[in-house]
């Protein structure tokens, strides 16, 4: 499944559909950022986590 910054997906790891960063969202209330390493929007959960 695909998040965008802004989306609230919950707790765990997402990584950046560009470059590859993970961002970690330590609770459900968190939104995704844009990437801080590339500005990318688009993420994907990290399976496993």
């Amino acid at each position: 499944m695909e998040y965008k910054t802004g989306d609230k997906p919950g707790e765990g790891a997402y990584r950046c559909k560009h470059c590859g960063y993970v961002v970690r969202l330590a609770s459900d209330k968190e939104a995704l950022p844009a990437c801080p390493n590339c500005g990318h929007h688009e993420f994907e959960k990290v399976k496993g986590d």
